[in-house]
C-alpha cells in the first residue's frame, strides 16, 4: 500500500494550514491571508440543489433554493471571499445560515464574514462555549445552539443535526439530509488517514469510534458523504475508517494488557494494512500518542 497524499495543490495547501492554525482563534487565521492567495475553491454537485466544497479547510457543504443559500463549515477566515464567491453561479447572494460542525479554526474561520452579511450561525451548544475561549468576535458566535440534535427544513429539504456525543471535540455535529443522499460529518471522518481526535477539548477515542459506527448505521450504499477533510467519500470508505479505527484500538488495547510503555507502542508497528495512513498533521507517532492517551487498557 502506497502513502496516500492530498490529491491536489488546494488540498496540500488546506493541510499545511490545518497543521499551524487548527486551534488558533479566527481572528489569528484572518492575519494569514497572504498565504491562501492561491488557494482556490472546487464546487462539486451531489444532487440538484446539494453540493460539496473544498478549498483550504474542512469541506463544506451546500444547500441552495429557493429559501437561498445554506453552508455547513466555512473555513478559514481568509477563504471567505472566494467561498462567497464560488457560490455566485449557484445562486446570487450571501448564505442566511452557517452550521458549525465543531469548533476548530478551519471549519469556522468565515463565522464573521457572513454573519457581517446576514447569517445565522448555527452549532451544538459546546461550540459557542469553545469560541467564547477562543475570544473570537461576539457576531462571530452561533446564535442558535441545540444540545442532541436540531432539525433543520429548508430548500424544501429536511436536515437532521446531531450531536453523537464527545467524538473529535466535545461538540461535534454532522448533517443529515433525511432522504439520505448525502451526509456531512465534520471531522468524524477522514478520508484515508489517521483522523485527530482533539483530546484537549472533550475529544474521545473511543467516542470517536462510536460516533463513526451510528454513522454507519444512518446510511446506506449509495449515500455521498462529505468528509471533514479529503475526497468525497462513499459508504465504503466510510466502513473502512472504521475498520482502520478499530484495528487500531485493539491494537493499542493489547499493547496496554500487556503492560507496553508508550516508548513500547512507539516501537511496535501498527496493524500492517493501516501503516501508510499517516499524513502531515497526523503522522503514526502523534496517532499513536493520541491511542495511548485516549484508549483505556481492558
Amino acid at each position: 500500500m502506497t502513502s496516500r497524499q492530498p490529491t491536489s495543490v488546494v488540498q496540500f495547501l488546506g493541510y499545511v494550514f490545518l497543521a499551524t492554525l487548527l486551534l488558533m482563534p479566527a481572528a489569528f487565521a484572518a492575519d494569514s491571508k497572504d498565504a491562501f492567495a492561491n488557494a482556490a475553491i472546487k464546487v462539486i454537485e451531489l444532487t440538484p440543489g446539494r453540493y460539496m466544497l473544498e478549498g483550504a479547510g474542512g469541506n463544506i457543504g451546500v444547500s441552495v433554493g429557493q429559501d437561498g443559500i445554506l453552508l455547513i463549515d466555512d473555513q478559514y477566515a481568509p477563504m471567505a471571499d472566494k467561498i462567497m464567491a464560488a457560490l455566485q453561479p449557484l445562486r446570487a447572494g450571501a448564505p442566511s445560515c452557517v452550521i458549525n460542525s465543531h469548533f476548530h479554526a478551519d471549519h469556522t474561520g468565515g463565522n464573521l464574514f457572513f454573519a457581517e452579511h446576514g447569517a445565522a450561525i448555527v452549532a451544538q451548544t459546546n461550540v459557542r462555549t469553545r469560541l467564547v475561549e477562543q475570544q473570537v468576535p461576539a457576531k462571530a458566535l452561533p446564535i442558535l445552539t441545540f444540545d442532541q440534535e436540531l432539525a433543520i427544513h429548508f430548500n424544501g429539504q429536511n436536515m437532521r443535526l446531531l450531536h453523537l456525543g464527545p467524538a473529535h471535540t466535545d461538540g461535534d455535529a454532522i448533517v443529515l439530509w433525511q432522504d439520505g443522499k448525502v451526509l456531512h460529518t465534520g471531522d468524524l471522518f477522514f478520508k484515508d488517514r489517521f483522523p485527530f481526535i482533539d483530546l484537549e477539548h472533550g475529544g474521545s477515542v473511543l467516542g470517536y469510534r462510536d460516533a463513526v459506527a451510528k454513522m454507519l448505521e444512518l446510511t446506506v450504499d449509495d449515500t455521498k458523504i462529505i468528509p471533514g477533510h479529503g475526497t468525497l467519500a462513499s459508504r465504503a470508505d466510510l466502513l473502512r475508517f472504521k475498520h482502520m479505527l478499530d484495528d487500531c484500538i485493539n491494537w493499542m488495547q493489547d499493547g496496554k494488557a500487556a503492560n507496553k510503555t508508550l516508548a513500547e507502542m512507539l516501537a511496535t508497528p501498527l496493524p500492517k494494512r493501516w501503516q501508510n495512513w499517516g499524513w502531515s498533521f497526523i503522522p503514526k507517532e502523534r496517532w499513536i500518542r493520541t491511542l495511548y492517551d485516549g484508549v483505556p487498557a481492558h
